[in-house]
């Protein structure tokens, strides 16, 4: 269902419909930007091109290359220098979320997290069996 927000870029008021995060002027905007880009790097010296100079020879922000990058409308197999930044450190990847470092420290802390609890568990069961002794005063 459709709903009514403001666009991030211009602040007008626009009908969102989960397609477009932009109002409809914006979204043109960033469509003739978006050819703009992508004919400088149709061209085969530029194909290698990094974030930093493509926002310097088109005028487009990294932010749009980012997304651009994440809703799969360039392709890093075919521009090698593309990428967004991971969500927790910020290296560029080409896909996912997260980087692969970022994803193995999540895992070992899992891991680490998981020997805790079986430890903790182990504590308790071997507190329950226990014998108390009667001494008398």
């Amino acid at each position: 269902m459709a709903e009514l927000r403001n666009c991030p870029k211009c602040d007008a008021i626009f009908n969102y419909n989960g397609l477009r995060d932009v109002c409809p002027a914006c979204h043109k905007q960033e469509e003739e930007l978006f050819e703009v880009v992508y004919r400088f790097l149709r061209q085969r010296e530029n194909r290698a091109a990094t974030i930093d100079r493509i926002e310097e020879a088109t005028g487009a922000d990294s932010s749009l290359l980012h997304k651009w990058v994440r809703k799969r409308r360039l392709h890093p197999a075919q521009f090698p220098g593309l990428g967004y930044p991971c969500d927790n450190c910020g290296t560029l990847i080409t896909q996912g979320k997260l980087c692969r470092t970022c994803t193995d420290s999540i895992k070992d802390d899992l891991k680490q997290h998981d020997s805790n609890m079986a430890f903790r568990e182990a504590v308790e069961k071997s507190g329950k069996s226990t014998y108390l002794s009667n001494r008398d005063r």
